[in-house]
């Protein structure tokens, strides 16, 4: 396994353009992105508890309905597949969806359960602490006979997380949509954005992110999950990477840093890609917008990931998407267009 952590150069640039302008056949290359979908309610004010906020304002969140939009936004083609209370809440964010020319069809509603709401406290240091309201959530009541089955098998990409696991039916839905679209030919990405207060318990968080790992073709990891699915592990370290998270039919595994950037693991080589600086205001969505970054690239020329030159100018700006995102409050009001992303990189290649 080749290892090159030097910055990324300018080689292939030509075909990555073409890959981030979504390619010629852009609209064909639906990414579809399954799970929740929340409303976030975030201090007005940064740096202080839940008790001290003086007010909130609130902000669609939920990590696969965050990337959706992310990939839409970047001039790609999304779909996103989950369940919303039959509330205003709910229809607000089906709303927001469509605002973002995200595929809707496969949204459903529930009756009986509410939205999912999510109290996001904002540190000093922009980082978030979450309080959770789902006892249970309209998004962990999709069934199996819910799902758009047409659409699924439509995706190149099919995108998911980890939270839809935690409780069924919603858990066995997931699986059963993981199969359909692996069996239709799309490629698997996961990002199990580990939220552990949501869970029973550390193990069984552990145990549920780890029990579909294998299946994916593409795994996002933060470097944090690392170091907890691991069991305390050096998430530094590229061998704790290699002989504990990268399976065998692992097309790519990414460890994202935060604003140091990520680090890449193939079959046939690993690297590091160095971070965009931005000051930081809100880091909340900024995995999320990387994500997007990636998958719209891929989406549009899944063979980036065979060429590391042009894997690292992907990375370099999915890397640009979440370094704008930090920039503003909120996730989906902060994620950033293609043409933001390729200015920010602009201005620091200029520097």
């Amino acid at each position: 396994m080749a290892d090159n952590h030097n910055p990324t150069s300018g080689a292939g640039s030509k075909d990555l353009s073409a890959s981030m302008d979504g390619g010629s056949g852009a609209y064909d290359q639906l990414v579809v992105c399954f799970g929740e979908m929340l409303i976030d309610f975030v201090p007005t004010v940064g740096g202080v508890s839940l008790a001290e906020a003086p007010a909130f304002k609130k902000a669609p969140g939920g990590a696969p309905a965050n990337v959706a939009v992310g990939i839409s936004r970047l001039g790609g083609s999304s779909a996103f597949v989950g369940k919303l209370g039959d509330d205003e809440f709910g229809y607000m964010l089906a709303n927001i969806l469509k605002e973002n020319n995200v595929d809707t069809s496969g949204v459903r509603y529930d009756s009986t359960a509410r939205t999912a709401l999510a109290f996001v406290t904002l540190r000093a240091d922009g980082e978030r602490e979450f309080l959770f309201f789902r006892h249970p959530s309209a998004d962990m009541l999709l069934c199996e006979s819910e799902l758009d089955k047409n659409l699924i098998k439509q995706g190149s990409i099919f995108h998911y997380g980890s939270i839809s696991l935690i409780a069924e039916p919603c858990r066995s839905t997931q699986l059963a949509a993981m199969n359909l679209a692996k069996e239709s030919g799309s490629i698997l990405s996961y990002d199990p954005n580990l939220r552990l207060p949501l869970w029973p318990s550390e193990e069984a968080a552990r145990e549920g992110i780890m029990s579909i790992w294998d299946q994916a073709d593409i795994i996002k990891v933060s470097d944090d999950e690392i170091t907890f699915l691991t069991g305390g592990d050096d998430h530094n370290d590229d061998n704790v990477v290699l002989e504990k998270l990268f399976h065998p039919n692992l097309k790519l595994l990414i460890v994202t840093e935060g604003s140091k950037g990520c680090r890449y693991y193939t079959k046939e080589f690993k690297g590091r890609v160095p971070g965009v600086k931005t000051k930081a205001v809100d880091t909340t969505g900024a995995g999320d917008s990387f994500v997007s970054g990636i998958l719209n690239c891929l989406a549009a020329d899944q063979n980036l990931i065979k060429d590391e030159n042009r894997l690292r100018e992907a990375l370099l700006f999915a890397n640009a998407c979440g370094a704008l995102t930090v920039t503003e409050r909120g996730a989906i009001p902060a994620l950033p267009t293609k043409e933001a992303a390729r200015k920010l990189l602009h201005t620091v290649a200029a520097l």
